[in-house]
């Protein structure tokens, strides 16, 4: 347990980004979702319609310090990929 004043302030902080974080990570995950479910319907019309929302959302985790760049652009990389070979 934090013993300093500056270490139990600190503790506090990190419980409250932590909730923070949470919320917003479970939002991208449905964001997600929606494209997965978008995407197993065969849709391609409404799978391309979930993906242009969710895009945002995902590199908005990544300025917000929830993901790594590098993991939203794959995530992203591979979505649009499967959405596009819907049409094919």
């Amino acid at each position: 347990m934090a013993n300093s004043p500056q270490a139990k302030k600190r503790a506090r902080q990190a419980e409250r980004r932590t909730v923070v974080n949470k919320t917003r990570r479970t939002r991208i995950r449905t964001f997600l979702r929606k494209v997965e479910e978008a995407i197993a319907g065969g849709d391609k019309a409404v799978a391309a319609a979930a993906l242009k929302n969710a895009q945002p959302e995902i590199m908005r985790g990544v300025t917000k310090g929830i993901m790594h760049k590098n993991t939203a652009s794959r995530k992203v990389s591979r979505l649009s990929a499967r959405v596009k070979s819907l049409g094919a």
